[in-house]
């Protein structure tokens, strides 16, 4: 939206927008959606705030539900007594009963609370658990269940979200938090992938760079050479048919012998979760990529 007579930019100032250029009324008396109240700190916008929790897609019902709480205590603190405690266990019985009315809400929340599980083992953050939601809803609505394990297709989306959101994780670190095997979560991924249609675009090793530079405390200096050495490399079409993580490992391991890193295989192992033979070979293909040799930490690297 621009101003019909500068084509400067619109502002919205409580119920009318305004051009900041030219200071033009574009439009007046607008529904003033904001609270009616003023505050001037977080803790006083949180004691007038009247509203509750944000819907989520994180939650079977979207988060709009009653939650009863599990603690057995009253508003006060206080401990509640043995018949109040009966009573409200029992409404919360009911309370989850009424939650999940008919099988595909009760499928739905198994799933969510299982991507929630494992996205929060593997450290991924919210916006990737809520696009693992969504795919999965999708997948529900579009009756792809039948045959296949909640658990499965459910860790595919959370595959498949992670990839789409640029914070992959591998399939070995997926599948070390999944309740199914390797094969049967890859099964699902290429399922879900192929019937949805998800717009995914190839594993790039640079996306794993900058989660295995901060769990080797590598310096900046190794990482941006790490970096060169891997454009290098896919300029020469080295990570076609080769995992990304087992690329970007052997490029952070190469980088560390041009710089005064002192990094060894067994420790770039253990961090990436790949076998020393793999570093090593993609470690010589890469170096082969470039053209270069290193001649010893802190050195600089002789043409090939």
């Amino acid at each position: 939206m621009t101003c019909p007579e500068c084509d400067g930019r619109l502002k919205n100032s409580g119920s009318e927008t305004v051009c900041a250029e030219c200071g033009l009324v574009v439009e007046e008396d607008e529904i003033d959606r904001g609270p009616e109240w003023r505050a001037f700190d977080a803790n006083e916008r949180d004691e007038k705030s009247r509203v509750g929790a944000p819907t989520t897609k994180m939650m079977h019902d979207d988060g709009l539900s009653t939650n009863i709480g599990w603690q057995n205590k009253d508003a006060y603190g206080n401990s509640l007594s043995g018949s109040q405690r009966k009573k409200m266990q029992r409404l919360r019985t009911w309370n989850e009963r009424f939650r999940t009315r008919n099988s595909k809400e009760r499928n739905l929340k198994q799933a969510l609370g299982e991507i929630e599980r494992m996205a929060s083992a593997l450290g991924l953050p919210q916006s990737v658990r809520e696009t693992a939601s969504m795919i999965y809803r999708q997948a529900l609505k579009n009756d792809m269940l039948p045959g296949r394990s909640i658990e499965g297709i459910a860790t595919a989306s959370l595959h498949a979200a992670a990839r789409m959101e640029g914070i992959p994780r591998s399939i070995d670190e997926i599948a070390a938090v999944s309740r199914v095997d390797a094969e049967e979560f890859k099964r699902a991924y290429r399922y879900i992938n192929r019937e949805l249609r998800l717009e995914i675009q190839p594993p790039d090793p640079n996306e794993y760079l900058p989660r295995f530079a901060s769990d080797l405390d590598i310096d900046e200096e190794t990482e941006r050479r790490a970096r060169e050495l891997l454009e290098t490399g896919k300029q020469a079409n080295l990570h076609s048919g080769k995992s990304p993580v087992g690329l970007a490992a052997a490029a952070i391991y190469a980088a560390a012998r041009f710089t005064p890193e002192t990094l060894t295989q067994s420790e770039v192992s253990a961090v990436t979760d790949i076998s020393e033979v793999t570093i090593r070979n993609r470690y010589q293909e890469l170096l082969e990529a470039e053209g270069t040799r290193p001649t010893g930490n802190g050195e600089s690297p002789l043409a090939a």
